[in-house]
């Protein structure tokens, strides 16, 4: 069994080590002094986010790009709460902003996919941006993207997300957590092996869309509006899928309040990693998962027994040093640092979640997410 443990870990360092490396091989966009010329279609699914709205709301009004060419249409997915509102007020105070409001196409079993399908066939404009209705955005968050696409000749550009700062043990761990995965996300792009990215930020070519069918062989899975299409814009255009470095496009989201609703969350996110195609994507994951259930044993075996081997202390210390380094790179990008001080309590607490997650996921089916089942 310690050479098995030693070969998980051996991999895991390695693994975690490339993506680091990854992370600063690539750099940060530098945008140019040249005029706007793209034009944006901003598609926002949402259901029940009549909290949330007037953030994303003012978002919108702050962003420094032409308002002729840019479009936002806000999917309604048979919200229940007082969203007309809060958009009601926007639309009178911001009348030169082009904003529609259109309900859901339910075509599948995934709500999002077809919010987003909604929005693509509504759309008016060249590229397509989506976002959630709890984001918020830096003001140059469009024109970040319209210098990187007249500059870099992509069709599908993955952007970084971070949490939004609150004070509480519960939203630092998702940030801590959150960070990781965004880190990782960059240096697999930075090494090129592209295997994640996040739907609250990304930017693809509406033609290029249309010609891969879109959502089309994953509809039955409710999660996945960004993963999948990662990997279908992979498989055709592997050199013009690109990630945009730039805390000038750096989107901000909301945590989860509660523990029931984070697990409920990350379940969702989980439920789609069987139906991955992309090999890589697959290894990342079954390499930290038992790189997790490692740690857990580790650590169970020590606190009952009272005692630790050096070579269980070793493996468990190269564990927490390895990520405590990419989740400080990416802090640092991020500018929210101050959230390390609680690290390491919660690199103990992190691998029992993550395998928890992983167990439920894989025995528990169903999930509930906006009021609904999965």
């Amino acid at each position: 069994m310690t050479a098995f443990f030693i070969l998980i870990s051996f991999t895991y360092i390695l693994l975690i080590g490339s993506f680091i490396y990854g992370f600063f091989w690539m750099k940060e966009f530098r945008r140019k002094d040249i005029l706007a010329q793209n034009t944006f279609t901003i598609i926002v699914p949402f259901r029940n986010e009549s909290e949330n709205l007037p953030l994303l709301l003012a978002s919108f009004t702050k962003l420094d790009y032409p308002v002729e060419l840019f479009e936002i249409l806000l999917i309604n997915d048979e919200s229940e709460d007082d969203y007309i509102t809060p958009i009601n007020k926007f639309k009178r105070n911001n009348t030169g902003i082009n904003l529609r409001v259109i309900n859901n196409n339910r075509t599948s079993k995934s709500p999002k996919k077809d919010a987003i399908e909604t929005g693509i066939l509504h759309s008016n404009f060249d590229w397509i941006v989506t976002t959630d209705a709890d984001c918020e955005f830096p003001e140059r968050w469009i024109t970040e993207y319209d210098h990187f696409i007249q500059l870099n000749k992509p069709v599908f550009i993955a952007g970084p997300v971070c949490f939004k700062n609150k004070p509480s043990f519960l939203a630092i761990f998702q940030s801590l957590d959150f960070s990781a995965l965004i880190g990782c996300t960059i240096g697999g792009f930075g090494i090129k092996k592209p295997f994640m990215c996040n739907g609250a930020n990304l930017c693809y070519q509406k033609s290029t869309f249309m010609d891969l069918d879109g959502f089309q062989g994953n509809t039955d899975i409710a999660s996945g509006d960004d993963i999948f299409l990662l990997e279908k814009m992979l498989a055709k255009y592997p050199k013009q899928t690109k990630y945009l470095k730039s805390t000038d496009a750096l989107v901000t989201t909301s945590t989860m309040p509660s523990l029931k609703e984070l697990i409920h969350q990350r379940v969702r996110w989980a439920s789609k990693t069987t139906s991955y195609n992309n090999n890589f994507a697959k290894f990342v994951g079954v390499t930290v998962l038992l790189m997790n259930i490692v740690c857990v044993f580790i650590i169970t075996k020590a606190v009952f027994q009272l005692n630790i081997s050096q070579t269980s202390l070793l493996i468990l210390s190269l564990k927490i040093g390895i990520d405590f380094i990419i989740i400080s790179i990416m802090l640092r990008f991020t500018k929210k640092t101050s959230n390390l001080f609680f690290y390491p309590i919660i690199s103990i607490i992190h691998p029992f979640f993550n395998t928890l997650i992983a167990f439920i996921s894989l025995f528990k089916r169903k999930y509930s997410w906006k009021n609904r089942d999965f």
